[in-house]
């Protein structure tokens, strides 16, 4: 199926889910402790006419997925969503722009975790080690790696998932119905042709800025059957 063929045809499926709020976080979640933050940017999400919906289960560890990400305006709507709720998910950043004490001290408040990518495996490994540790960590990575079309998603999320014996909590970003969505985690098998179906198709009938640089295992989803 064609990047072309499909410019249009994304699927609307209304999905009824719950309300979140940051009162809606268990004890165990990685939060940011704000109070300021909270209050303003859930004020900035009810302007803009988003909301943000679903369950986040009480864990305190979890590989989160962003996704559908096709515009850099994304990030305009899912960063107050996460400061709304006071959560904290990182991601990761280059180690060396950790070598300014005063940048080092703001990209740690804003959850940027130091990785050194000039070596092979480093990343994949740095990354479970994270997790290995104990400490409450959401690791936030958008698994189709671009914000144009691509055939396929980068995979290195599951076997990081794997590795770290942790879910993948999948979070959907829907223009359509201004929603953020926080969707069901997957627990890892081990098998990711029989996980990664139960990943694609909780991202049915959701509708990114752009529709025609959706991803195509989204694309296919969308097609295929309920």
């Amino acid at each position: 199926m064609s990047q072309k063929s499909t410019n249009h045809s994304v699927k609307r499926r209304s999905k009824v889910l719950p309300k979140l709020t940051k009162n809606d976080l268990g004890n165990l979640i990685p939060k940011r402790g704000g109070k300021i933050a909270p209050t303003v940017s859930a004020w900035l999400m009810k302007t803009a006419g988003w909301r943000t919906v679903g369950q986040i289960p009480n864990i305190p560890q979890a590989v989160v997925l962003a996704l559908p990400h096709t515009s850099n305006v994304d990030g305009v709507y899912a960063l107050p969503c996460l400061f709304a709720l006071d959560i904290k998910i990182s991601i990761m950043g280059k180690h060396t722009l950790f070598k300014v004490p005063v940048l080092a001290q703001l990209l740690g408040w804003m959850g940027i975790i130091p990785i050194n990518r000039e070596h092979k495996g480093s990343v994949l490994q740095a990354s479970i080690d994270k997790f290995k540790t104990g400490e409450p960590l959401f690791l936030g990575l958008s698994p189709e790696g671009t914000r144009d079309y691509t055939a396929s998603w980068k995979t290195g999320f599951y076997y990081l998932a794997v590795g770290a014996n942790v879910p993948i909590l999948p979070v959907a970003l829907d223009y359509n119905a201004k929603e953020v969505r926080f969707l069901s985690p997957v627990y890892p098998t081990g098998d990711i042709d029989h996980d990664l179906p139960k990943i694609y198709e909780q991202y049915r009938g959701v509708v990114p800025k752009y529709p025609e640089r959706l991803s195509q295992p989204l694309q296919d989803v969308n097609q295929s059957p309920e």
